[in-house]
């Protein structure tokens, strides 16, 4: 799994950083999505799906 961020598109609304806190953070500069992994451990894999799936500009998305 890589993720990708596309941070023209993200409006800063931070659900990616409220789910999945270990792959996700927020730039402090503009609030927009910063990747802390772009290959997050298998363990985490559900987290960013759902991350993926809320993010309600659609900035981000997976690639397998």
């Amino acid at each position: 799994m890589e993720i990708k961020a596309d941070t023209t598109v993200c409006i800063g609304a931070g659900m990616c950083a409220l789910t999945v806190p270990q792959v996700f953070d927020q730039s402090d500069e503009d609030g927009t999505v910063v990747l802390l992994e772009t290959s997050p451990p298998a363990e985490l894999e559900d987290a960013v799906r759902r991350a993926v799936t809320l993010c309600p500009s659609g900035a981000l998305s997976i690639a397998e």
